[in-house]
């Protein structure tokens, strides 16, 4: 059954445009026909299209479905973009799939790249939680100055991925099951030590910056 991300459902039934556009004139789809609707906020809807008309698509909700998170506690990864958008797009793709609740992009003094399209980021996110039949969308922040962010209040485990000498125990050894967390991880630059000095007695944590590794590991176990 075809996914579409319906924000508003609970208050409007309708898909939004893009989203009616893509079932009507894509997909072909007409009236009577069965859809899956996710709010991205922990529901999928089975509905049924009511109304097509044009760029607007109208259905009648059938049944609510409440879909509880596959992890527990509140995982936030904040990282500084790649300066090919590729990458960044890809681990942004798979992240979702394997499961997250919020991104945030880090502008460090040695960031390859110092601007992001967020709108991009965005149908990516979109896209990889209908493709995961995920009912809750990761929350996407604007790109955030690095000592501004680190300076900011989290209750919960705290993480730095770094390249620099010293004890780097892998993550999955040292994440705290069922607690929130957040993990940072630095430009291809590599953090500015100075910087990455301050951020320590904030009880952030290091670690191997191999977490792209182990998402993509994670992600090919998971679809073999």
């Amino acid at each position: 059954m075809h996914v579409f991300y319906t924000p508003d459902i609970a208050s409007n039934l309708e898909l939004p445009e893009e989203e009616a556009g893509h079932c009507l004139r894509v997909l072909r789809l007409s009236i009577g026909d069965e859809i899956m609707l996710t709010d991205g906020k922990g529901c999928f809807y089975k509905a049924v299209i009511s109304a097509a008309s044009g760029k607007r698509c109208q259905v009648k909700v059938t049944e609510t479905i409440p879909q509880e998170k596959g992890w527990n506690g509140w995982l936030h990864i904040a990282m500084a973009p790649t300066k090919n958008m590729d990458r960044t797009e890809w681990f942004t793709e798979k992240a979702t799939e394997i499961g997250f609740d919020e991104l945030s992009f880090l502008n460090c003094r040695y960031s390859e790249r110092k601007v992001i399209k967020k709108e991009r980021i965005e149908k990516i996110l979109v896209s990889a939680v209908k493709q995961s039949l995920k009912a809750t969308m990761p929350v996407l922040n604007e790109m955030t100055d690095f000592n501004k962010f680190v300076s900011r209040d989290f209750k919960g485990q705290k993480f730095i991925a770094h390249c620099y000498e010293g004890e780097k125990p892998l993550l999955k050894d040292i994440l705290r099951s069922g607690e929130d967390a957040l993990v940072m991880i630095g430009p291809e630059g590599l953090w500015l030590l100075v910087r990455l000095k301050v951020s320590m007695p904030t009880l952030f944590l290091r670690m191997r910056q191999w977490l792209c590794h182990s998402i993509s590991r994670r992600w090919r176990r998971r679809a073999a």
